[in-house]
């Protein structure tokens, strides 16, 4: 065994991190978060292709114990939003407790010793009393199946994996997908390249994006008077939270916006051929909504072709449709996704009391309780689990009211003296019967689409269907009543009394 904690974290993105920060408040130093890659970030360090940016303000994008008065944008790039997260780190003293370049592959539970082993791909293991799972959805790239991809002799990748060492000038370019990274990547290169081939399955429902610039005075007034901020902030929160109504009560409010977003797209594009090819055929706000200002832009470029029929192969230096058209490409990038619909907790095998496996228990697809605990996994919490995932607001809302959620949970197991909680499954299940009904009224269930927040029977797996303030009010305090408990003959999950003095968080221009 190579190292002995009380709690491992998985994951260096918001949530691993902002658990970190937690614990060290909490007084808790005995644990490791393992981290597969070379530095912090997830999500936002390993999707760095060309003009990857967030959907989300980045003054609610952001920590509410943490907040940035120096955002450059309203909606940040990518690497400002992977500063911003290394700055967290560093003025919190979450570094020392990374350990970089450990791969999971295995977690098990062992009935007898009450703690779980954590097994790395370079065969180093781990153990601890509390695991948590902060991989997030976004981290395993979705790539198609398609007939004779292995013969391509091109270069080809994920945009999740983005070959920076390709030099795309002049090239002709297939992208295959068109969600949310297709439409940061297609303006982002299409001026760059000889040739771009577009295969679209479903066209996104695209709002435009009211990005701009935050001065340097705005910055230095966010800096000197933090209320102002804090008054930004909370008038964004509030503002996409009142969305929801549309999503989860009221899905016929969804024609209004659709009319908008129509209006947008008749502006935008003026060939009626490929406006109609563009045009979706089923309700705003089924899949994601996307932002942008230069899609349609880029889609009306000489240069570039939005190719409908759909993939039938892929030979050694084309890609060709279903009507046997054949398309000689030199590289493909894979904008495909993640996956989330059929996810498990975390990219590797778990195995909880007595040997089960997470796969198997949700072959029917992901449930949890608070989508935090799973039921016959004890000592295991996941942050963003299954049903907690959004489409009108910010995720790192989420990902407090879990972190909250778990120190709750850990507090409340040291004060009482517990040694393991494991919820109840009549809880889990009541809670999902009650959740799926909700879920079944939505937008997302009744607009007429299949998307990535659903298994491929149709189960939505990845959303909350309620207000980030709920979710927040069920899981501010962790309640013993809902889980099976065991309690040592002597305390064993007893960490430190007194808690560590956090270095005093500062700011830098990221």
């Amino acid at each position: 065994m190579d190292g002995n904690h009380e709690i491992l974290v998985i994951g260096t993105g918001f949530a691993g991190i902002g658990m970190g920060v937690r614990l060290r408040e909490m007084g808790i130093t005995d644990f490791a978060i393992l981290e597969q890659g070379d530095g912090v970030g997830g999500t936002w360090r390993d999707n760095h292709y060309p003009g990857a940016a967030c959907d989300v303000q980045s003054l609610l994008y952001s920590f509410s114990f943490m907040q940035n008065p120096r955002w450059s944008r309203m909606y940040a790039e990518q690497r400002e939003i992977l500063d911003y997260l290394n700055q967290v780190t560093d003025a919190y003293g979450v570094r020392p407790h990374i350990k970089f370049g450990c791969q999971v592959v295995r977690a098990a539970w062992n009935d007898r010793r009450g703690s779980w082993k954590v097994e790395l791909s370079d065969g180093r293991s781990f153990s601890c009393k509390v695991l948590i799972a902060g991989t997030g959805g976004l981290s395993r790239p979705a790539l198609p199946e398609i007939r004779g991809q292995d013969t391509f002799q091109g270069d080809a990748f994920h945009t999740a994996r983005w070959n920076h060492g390709l030099d795309l000038t002049g090239k002709t370019v297939a992208v295959i997908g068109t969600g949310a990274s297709a439409i940061q990547v297609v303006p982002a290169i299409a001026s760059k390249v000889g040739a771009l081939k577009l295969f679209q399955r479903t066209p996104p429902w695209i709002m435009p994006k009211p990005d701009r610039e935050i001065g340097a005075k705005e910055q230095k007034m966010f800096e000197a008077l933090p209320f102002t901020l804090n008054m930004a902030r909370s008038k964004i929160y509030w503002t996409l939270e009142s969305r929801l109504l549309g999503f989860v009560a009221k899905p016929k409010l969804m024609e209004l916006v659709k009319r908008e977003a129509l209006a947008n797209l008749r502006a935008e594009i003026k060939d009626p051929v490929l406006r109609a090819k563009v045009t979706p055929n089923y309700a705003f706000g089924c899949k994601r909504v996307l932002l942008s200002n230069d899609y349609y832009a880029a889609l009306q470029r000489e240069n570039v072709e939005v190719v409908t029929d759909g993939i039938d192969r892929i030979d050694a230096h084309s890609v060709v449709t279903r009507d046997g058209v054949s398309r000689p490409v030199d590289a493909i990038v894979y904008a495909t996704g993640f996956q989330v619909g059929d996810f498990s907790a975390a990219p590797f095998d778990i195995y909880g009391a007595g040997g089960r496996d997470l796969r198997e228990e949700w072959k029917h697809g992901a449930e949890a309780y608070l989508g935090a605990s799973i039921a016959g996994f004890p000592n295991f919490f996941v942050i963003t689990g299954p049903n907690t995932g959004l489409g009108h607001t910010s995720m790192v809302v989420m990902i407090e009211a879990h972190i909250q959620y778990i120190a709750s949970a850990l507090q409340t197991m040291r004060e009482q003296g517990v040694a393991s909680v494991d919820v109840k499954r009549a809880v889990q299940d009541g809670f999902n019967r009650k959740l799926h009904a909700k879920l079944s009224q939505t937008i997302w269930a009744t607009g007429g689409c299949k998307s990535w927040y659903q298994t491929s029977a149709g189960k939505i797996v990845a959303l909350w269907p309620g207000s980030t303030y709920t979710f927040r009010k069920r899981t501010e305090h962790f309640d013993m009543s809902k889980y099976e408990v065991t309690r040592p003959t002597a305390p064993e999950f007893v960490p430190a009394e007194t808690p560590v003095e956090a270095p005093e968080p500062t700011v830098s221009a990221v």
